[in-house]
């Protein structure tokens, strides 16, 4: 979603205008899929979390007030839904989930894959946002994957800015004790 939704847009969409709002979804579904993926860890969990996002900013067309921008909005949906589902379901994955997903990668990647070194490098990527609290991999993902500020994240995380420093502060040294040990450094 490179660039924010026009405010027409979301106005057609808020007096119930269902392209307009099939239109958003086109727009920004990949953008929302990618940060729930990233936080979440795992593509059928990411795809619902997708869904709800959705379903919320639906919901609540009516009260966006146009004070941020729809991407930032968008940001808080999603963040906020992904660790609270994260939460909810806890650290613990069943392996039948795990092997499922494997099996929807590999099919996906299949024979037009690309390089190994990216596959080696994203799955490095994810063991090391795994080592990470919700909250911690919330704000590494905002921070360093979608390069966004740090009042930017306290906005969309509605945390202190100094939380957001110490939240990421305690996520490099996680993940720098993590890449000592696994010598990935």
């Amino acid at each position: 979603m490179e660039n924010d939704i026009s405010r027409e847009l979301i106005i057609k969409a808020r007096n119930g205008d269902m392209k307009a709002f099939e239109e958003i979804y086109h727009l920004a579904s990949g953008f929302v899929y990618n940060v729930a993926l990233r936080i979440a860890r795992r593509h059928a969990e990411a795809e619902d979390i997708t869904q709800e996002v959705f379903i919320k900013m639906y919901s609540a067309l009516n009260q966006f007030s146009f004070r941020s921008s729809c991407k930032t909005w968008l940001y808080r949906i999603t963040t906020n839904t992904a660790i609270s589902r994260c939460r909810k379901f806890g650290r613990e994955r069943d392996l039948a989930a795990k092997y499922k997903d494997h099996l929807e990668i590999e099919a996906q990647e299949g024979p037009s894959a690309g390089p190994v070194e990216a596959k080696e490098n994203e799955k490095i990527i994810g063991d090391m946002l795994a080592k990470l609290d919700e909250d911690q991999r919330a704000c590494m993902v905002l921070r360093e994957m979608e390069g966004l500020s740090y009042d930017e994240i306290a906005d969309i995380l509605n945390i202190p800015l100094n939380t957001v420093r110490s939240r990421l502060h305690r996520a490099r040294e996680t993940l720098l004790e993590f890449a000592r040990k696994e010598k990935t450094l």
